[in-house]
This record gives structure tokens, C-alpha cells and sequence, in this order.
């Protein structure tokens, strides 16, 4: 019995989170890290980080993405720059934090709980923004530095956020060891 009670107060958590998000049945959200990037503090993508903004570009051209959310740092801004430029859709950039308040506050500033969406993150905050954005139980486990391979995608339905995890463009090296 005491199981059970925790099972359904779990489930109770994840409904709520996703409720309080205001996500509506119609919001995909798209959600990767930043693609392959050079050394330094604010570097740009390396050929091969280039070559996966092409891919996501692709995976993600008729989606129907109204917006694409990016931190003030280079890598995530040229990630999704194929789209911007390709489908010619807006960037809005919110703060990088580990908790992602301002990413959900910029997403409810510009209308986009209904709609398609990419968001573009980096390894330390994109497992943050699964848990803000609903998925109450997701690992807060950093990303791999080499692993940029992961497209994530959240759903709602009936107030609940659902995850699909897939993987887009050239498997990373961090993925090839997995399988």
C-alpha cells in the first residue's frame, strides 16, 4: 500500500509540473545541445558542428517550429542557424542556468506554450530544462562533452509532458561506445 501511494504521489508530481509549465496540447518542444564546438570561451562549431546544425535543420525543417530559444553563447546560436536562415524563423535567447526560469519565463513572454519549438541548450543545462519543462524524475547527469547526437522531444497531452528521445545526424563519439 505504501507503494502505491508513492507511485501515485510520483505521478501526481509529474502532472503538476507539467501543468504549472502551461504547456498546452498543441506545444512540441524540440530540444538539443549545442552541436561539436571549437576550444575557447565562447567558440564557434567545429566543420563537423556544422555539418550536425545542417542535419538538425533537416530533421526538424517541417515541423512547423515558430521559434528557436539559444543562450548568448556562440555555439548554440550557430546550431541553429541553418534553420533561422533556411526557414526563416526568429532566435530568442534566453539566460544558460540549471534551472531554466528564464527559458520557461522568455517562452511564455512570446506566446510559444501552444506551439512548436526548438530550444538549443548545452551538457550541463539540457538535463535542467527536461525536469522545468515537466519530466519531473529526469537524471540531472550531465551530458558527455562528446556526445551531441541527442534530439530530445517533449509533448503534452492532458497536462502531462511526455519524452522521446531519439538521435539526429552523425553518431557522436560518446554514442558510437554505447551501442
Amino acid at each position: 500500500m505504501r507503494f502505491l501511494l508513492l507511485v501515485l504521489l510520483f505521478a501526481f508530481q509529474i502532472n503538476a509540473n507539467a501543468r504549472q509549465t502551461g504547456f498546452g496540447n498543441d506545444a512540441s518542444v524540440y530540444l538539443v545541445r549545442h552541436a561539436e564546438k571549437e576550444r575557447g570561451n565562447d567558440p564557434v562549431l567545429t566543420t563537423a558542428g556544422n555539418k550536425r546544425a545542417g542535419d538538425l535543420a533537416r530533421v526538424l525543417k517541417d515541423k512547423g517550429i515558430r521559434h528557436i530559444y539559444v543562450t548568448a553563447f556562440k555555439r548554440t546560436e550557430n546550431t541553429g542557424d541553418s534553420m533561422r536562415l533556411q526557414l526563416g524563423i526568429d532566435t530568442i535567447h534566453y539566460i544558460a542556468d540549471t534551472i531554466g526560469a528564464d527559458l520557461l519565463e522568455k517562452i511564455k513572454l512570446h506566446g510559444d506554450l501552444n506551439n512548436p519549438i526548438l530550444i538549443i541548450g548545452h551538457s550541463n543545462t539540457v538535463p535542467a530544462i527536461i525536469r522545468r519543462l515537466g519530466i519531473a524524475d529526469y537524471p540531472l547527469v550531465y551530458i558527455p562533452d562528446k556526445e551531441f547526437d541527442n534530439l530530445f522531444l517533449l509533448n503534452f497531452k492532458g497536462g502531462k509532458a511526455i519524452l522521446t528521445k531519439t538521435r539526429y545526424g552523425a553518431v557522436s563519439a560518446t554514442s558510437a561506445t554505447m551501442h
